[in-house]
């Protein structure tokens, strides 16, 4: 049987109808792109000024996701929006552990693509052999695998381990960014996986990689490449919904 629909949001805010259509917009772009792990990762966003979260159901695909489609919780993971749809527990609770710890994140991005888990599992990380890679090096965090789920002990290793990053790699789970803008997270989660997949190609060889003098390295960190700034990623995020209306803009609806 098709699964139902959701009913229609009636009396949106602005901001609210912005981000569902920014957050829709992220979920068909990383579909588009294969990113996606059928229904077992997810993106959320926090509707500006509020206590409330945008996230998807349980068991809709990415390509299944528009502006309307997207689900209201609040910070425990509870349904507010006024459809059937209900949240895996066990994936809500990273946005959940990651939005209590750091209150300036708007948005928490999660994948277990190829390349992401690929890299989460080698013991080096991720290696400084592109720019992405070099401007971010040092500030990534590393989260030890613990089992599915974060329990009650291992949410506060977690946290710990996130500290003040915005990139973290689960070990031999996946990849997860939070940004203090959609447009941030999406951009950081597009260069991280793009990242991850030059390093896979590049060890395919069998060969050593190259990689930067240490003072090279510092120095590219201290110039961060605009990621200081809250509009970081922003002209780039605004392109790629450009080109998603030209190819479908049903994500809008």
């Amino acid at each position: 049987m098709a699964r139902q629909a959701a009913a229609p949001q009636r009396n949106l805010s602005e901001a609210e109808q912005q981000t569902r259509v920014d957050l829709a917009a992220c979920y068909r772009d990383f579909a588009r792109r294969e990113l996606d792990d059928s229904i077992y990762t997810h993106l959320s966003a926090r509707i500006p000024d509020s206590d409330a979260f945008l996230f998807i159901g349980f068991g809709l695909l990415f390509a299944d996701i528009t502006a309307s489609r997207l689900m209201k919780v609040d910070l425990a993971g509870a349904n507010i929006g006024g459809t059937a749809d209900r949240v895996n527990p066990a994936g809500w609770v990273v946005h959940q552990a990651v939005y209590e710890a750091v209150p300036e994140a708007q948005s928490v991005m999660h994948l277990h693509t190829i390349a992401g888990v690929a890299v989460s599992a080698q013991t080096h990380g991720l290696l400084p052999i592109n720019q992405f890679a070099i401007t971010h090096a040092g500030q990534i965090a590393y989260h030890d695998y613990d089992g599915p789920g974060l329990r009650p002990a291992e949410r506060k290793r977690f946290v710990a381990d996130l500290g003040v990053r915005r990139i973290m790699f689960l070990r031999n789970h996946g990849t997860l960014v939070h940004g203090r803008t959609i447009a941030e997270a999406y951009t950081l989660m597009h260069y991280l996986e793009r990242t991850c997949a030059t390093q896979v190609a590049a060890l395919a060889g069998g060969s050593k990689v190259v990689t930067p003098r240490k003072s090279v390295v510092a120095r590219t960190v201290r110039t961060a490449q605009g990621t200081g700034d809250r509009a970081f990623g922003e002209v780039g995020f605004r392109a790629m919904m450009r080109r998603l209306d030209r190819i479908d803009p049903s994500y809008r609806d």
